[in-house]
């Protein structure tokens, strides 16, 4: 079960790539490739809540994209009853609030008119600090609120995939090919790339989903391919996550149009 999980996301024109990274493993959940929208961090938080919901919710440590915060309250709030100011007066919308045991944090970065970082500050959203923080030192990530981590990969990210580079003539003009080049680059950070960190082990065996590092013949003549049946469930069960507690709340029956 992944244990911590972040989120970022990195500049590339006017799209960004959006990022689910399991700290303590190093094991890249997802690469997503869309503008800055409710809609693409919402399609990242599914992915990370498909794998890592089995059990207690893992430790969300991201930036202060507002986005964000929406979809985390969307697939994993749950419904907040509020009670009527006065006892005469109109019944008040039901709210979302996050689950009794998540825990999220932010990071806030301050920039100039430049853009330079001058300040850098740490809060809550869901749980307290002091709480998120004793998480952090339990799982051995750090002491503190932060995505050091995340900027790391990206610094990874940028300096093997030419078509991130700050400055080059190898840009990306079609976000779908980009996104395949990372997903191709992401299976073979997890389960070929070697990291001294993890005792020269891959992300997938720190994380415990194989016990040898891939090879890349091994890698390409993996059969992958699944029946339309399975495709269906797996679509099915993001659209169930994508649907929030306050929508199944409200839904009505359709009656049927004879």
């Amino acid at each position: 079960m992944v244990e911590s999980a972040g989120t970022a996301r990195k500049k590339v024109g006017r799209t960004w790539v959006h990022t689910a990274f399991e700290v303590k493993s190093r094991f890249v959940i997802e690469l997503h490739v869309a503008p800055r929208s409710l809609e693409a961090a919402l399609a990242l938080v599914i992915s990370v809540a498909v794998v890592c919901l089995a059990g207690s919710y893992p430790l969300f440590l991201i930036d202060d994209h507002p986005p964000y915060v929406s979809a985390l309250l969307r697939v994993l709030g749950r419904i907040k009853h509020r009670r009527r100011p006065h006892r005469r007066s109109r019944r008040r919308r039901p709210a979302l609030k996050p689950p009794p045991g998540l825990l999220v944090g932010v990071v806030e970065k301050l920039r100039d008119a430049q853009g330079h970082l001058r300040k850098v500050s740490r809060k809550a959203l869901s749980g307290t600090v002091r709480q998120i923080e004793t998480r952090v030192r339990e799982l051995g990530i750090g002491r503190r609120i932060t995505t050091a981590h995340l900027e790391r990969f990206n610094g990874t990210l940028r300096g093997r995939q030419c078509r991130l580079a700050r400055r080059t003539r190898q840009i990306s003009r079609r976000s779908d090919l980009l996104q395949e080049m990372l997903w191709i680059f992401r299976d073979i950070y997890n389960w070929i790339k070697l990291h001294g960190s993890l005792g020269d082990r891959t992300p997938a065996m720190a994380l415990g989903v194989s016990d040898h590092p891939w090879s890349i013949v091994e890698y390409i003549c993996h059969p992958v391919h699944v029946s339309d049946l399975q495709r269906d469930i797996w679509a099915e069960e993001r659209m169930t996550l994508q649907e929030s507690a306050l929508d199944r709340y409200f839904h009505k029956k359709v009656l049927p149009i004879p």
